[in-house]
């Protein structure tokens, strides 16, 4: 006994070879040419058995699925199953592919079958071949499908149709449910139905404890089966006697709620439960043109485009929400019973499914988030790039394949930073540039732009702090002045000088080093918070400009950092403070990720108390003012270089607040 498989080397296919190989016989395998190293690779998988696969190559596409007369002379008679299961299986995927493959598809297996007279047509269909029925769907229904506007539906439908009015073979039928993973090991090889909705999932489970109860959807009833079923209902009924001109609902006779699915994989995943869910049919009451209208708006368009897009889930997977076919599968059961085979339930074998594709189908496990992935070949130009953070980050970024160009006022601290950089493989540039002079920074823009062509990376680190009080500040308004030139001006000049070449390359990322003290509004830093605060509020108006310019903008709100800037004020030497490396680090993660903002928890914490509780976060902030006096040189008085002891409340108040300038 020999069987034909196309399909084989998909997600079903591999494993009913599995089951036919348990039988006696040969497995002819059609394969594309292209695909036979695919179908080599698999022959591991059946050991000694893949001796018993053959592989046939032919196309889809083509009359008698391609094969030559001599190769359908040598088949010709031997085969005494075809199973046909090669097809479209994507929602997403366009019309004319569809159709090519579902529909001429399987006229070509037809055709080739009757070519090799093979002894019975298995065609795998799929529930979609009833389109949106409103209703009980049975087995011996065909023509009463609904609803088949879709590319998917009709396909599936009219290639049913196909083998039901044009093969002279006997032949069955079978109309899988939605295919998920193996219900022993969790094994599949792409996202498809519920997958999509896992990295929803999983975004819940690391913003939210597991405890919290949530807000969820409830809809139609879905129904899932694993593959490990499918194969072993198929291969069952392909080999039982007396069941030519049958149609098999492979499908599970309780199907759930979608609610209730979403949340036994949110439990799979100690994910929060989605406790209150509101039925979707209720947004039925909605008119249409209201519905309409919304969708129309540019920006309503694009925020939904977004999210499905960061959450992977394509707009054709809604479809299912309010899903209205219930699927009868007596002739299924009574062809099965007493075989053992069965649809295991869902809350056993969830976990299975979480876990394999938490393991290997996660799609963030396919983004590429090493530095030397986002940076290689790439411009990156940094103020500030001889000491501190500014040369931490020059270090990182060349180290990963960048073009750095380090931009910094003193050539003779610039010398030890190049060679560094050189001895270890890297590439840089110095251009000597002060900030603080506007033609300076433009003068810097032309340099990368002649010698460049180009700006990718743009990160605003060089900057001027000043701890003073604003009492011992009358006399000094000159302060706030030089900040806001340094700070704000520069960094700006510099911005507006490079975006219009990253609006031409349509592409590019601008990273300004803030401070925690924007969100904290820490005293005795009125110039500096200000200025920094400047930068924060132009990076955010420019972020909603240029988004749909492919230009990123990212606002790190650093703490304290132990760099020559603070080395003045010996307080800092008893208060706990991020290393230049450590910094660096965050200027990496905005590289790679390109958030909006980076912050600690407690900068944000800061934030929410200013927010909720202004009067109290005064009072707080008052007694750190009246705890850390403005320093001996901030007063006019000459010990500017003395050690400072902090009493026991000092160092557990700054023990308590890391990281924020006090």
């Amino acid at each position: 006994m020999s069987y034909f498989v196309t399909g084989g080397t998909g997600f079903i296919g591999r494993f009913l070879i599995d089951r036919l190989l348990e039988r006696e016989g040969t497995v002819y395998v059609l394969v594309r040419k292209a695909s036979v190293p695919r179908l080599d690779a698999l022959r591991a998988r059946w050991g000694e058995d893949a001796r018993r696969v053959v592989a046939v190559v032919g196309d889809l596409g083509k009359p008698r699925l391609g094969l030559a007369p001599a190769q359908v002379a040598k088949l010709k008679g031997q085969v005494r199953h075809f199973f046909h299961l090669a097809a479209v299986y994507d929602l997403a995927a366009d019309a004319e592919s569809q159709e090519k493959a579902n529909i001429e598809g399987t006229r070509g297996a037809v055709a080739l079958a009757e070519a090799i007279q093979a002894g019975c047509f298995h065609h795998v269909s799929s529930i979609a071949a009833a389109g949106l029925y409103d209703g009980v769907f049975r087995e011996d229904m065909f023509e009463e499908a609904e609803e088949l506007d879709h590319p998917y539906f009709r396909t599936k439908h009219e290639s049913e149709g196909v083998v039901r009015r044009e093969c002279r073979r006997p032949w069955r039928i079978y109309r899988p449910a939605i295919v998920v993973g193996h219900s022993k090991t969790g094994e599949i090889d792409k996202i498809d139905g519920p997958y999509y909705f896992f990295k929803l999932i999983q975004k819940l489970r690391k913003a939210l404890p597991q405890w919290m109860p949530t807000v969820g959807i409830e809809g139609g009833r879905i129904n899932i089966v694993p593959v490990d079923f499918v194969v072993d209902a198929m291969d069952h009924i392909a080999h039982r006697k007396g069941l030519d001109g049958g149609c098999f609902h492979l499908t599970d006779p309780e199907p759930r709620r979608i609610g209730e699915i979403l949340n036994l994989f949110a439990k799979a995943a100690h994910a929060p439960q989605m406790t209150m869910r509101l039925n979707a049919k209720m947004f039925g009451f909605i008119p249409d043109f209201v519905i309409d209208s919304a969708m129309s708006l540019a920006p309503v368009r694009r925020i939904q485009k977004q999210l499905l897009a960061d959450l992977g889930i394509p707009k054709e997977m809604f479809k299912f929400v309010n899903y209205p076919t219930r699927f009868d599968n007596r002739d299924c059961a009574k062809a099965l019973k007493g075989s053992g085979i069965a649809v295991p339930p869902l809350e056993e074998y969830a976990w299975r499914l979480w876990d394999y594709w938490e393991r290997h189908l996660d799609p963030d496990l396919f983004i590429d988030r090493s530095l030397a992935g986002k940076v290689k070949g790439k411009v990156a130009v940094i103020t500030g790039g001889t000491s501190g953070i500014g040369e931490a980050t020059a270090y990182r970024l060349a180290e990963a394949g960048a073009q750095v160009v380090v931009a910094a006022r003193d050539p003779e601290k610039a010398a030890p930073v190049m060679a560094r950089i050189k001895a270890a493989g890297g590439k840089g540039r110095f251009v000597s540039c002060d900030l603080a002079d506007l033609a300076d920074c433009d003068r810097l823009v032309a340099t990368v732009l002649k010698e460049f062509g180009r700006c990718d990376f743009l990160v605003n680190n060089a900057g001027r702090s000043i701890r003073r009080g604003i009492a011992s500040s009358f006399d000094r308004f000159h302060d706030f002045e030089r900040t806001m030139q340094l700070n704000y001006f520069g960094s700006l000049r510099l911005i507006m000088g490079f975006l219009p070449a990253m609006m031409k390359q349509n592409r590019g990322h601008v990273i300004n080093v803030s401070s925690i003290g924007v969100l904290t509004q820490a005293p005795r830093f009125s110039a500096y918070v200000a200025s920094k605060a400047a930068l924060d509020s132009f990076t955010g108006c420019a972020a909603s400009e240029f988004s749909d310019n492919n230009i990123a903008f990212t606002t790190i709100n650093m703490p304290l950092v132990r760099t020559p800037m603070i080395a003045p004020t010996k307080l800092y030497n008893h208060v706990p403070t991020l290393t230049p490396e450590q910094a660096a680090d965050l200027v990496v993660e905005a590289i790679v990720y390109k958030p909006v903002r980076i912050a600690t928890r407690l900068g944000v914490f800061g934030a929410l108390l200013h927010a909720v509780a202004p009067k109290a976060t005064q009072i707080i902030l008052n007694t750190a003012f009246r705890m850390f006096p403005d320093s001996g040189a901030a007063q006019g008085r000459k010990e500017a270089g003395r050690e400072v002891e902090l009493s026991p409340e000092q160092v557990a108040f700054a023990q308590f607040t890391q990281g924020i300038h006090w």
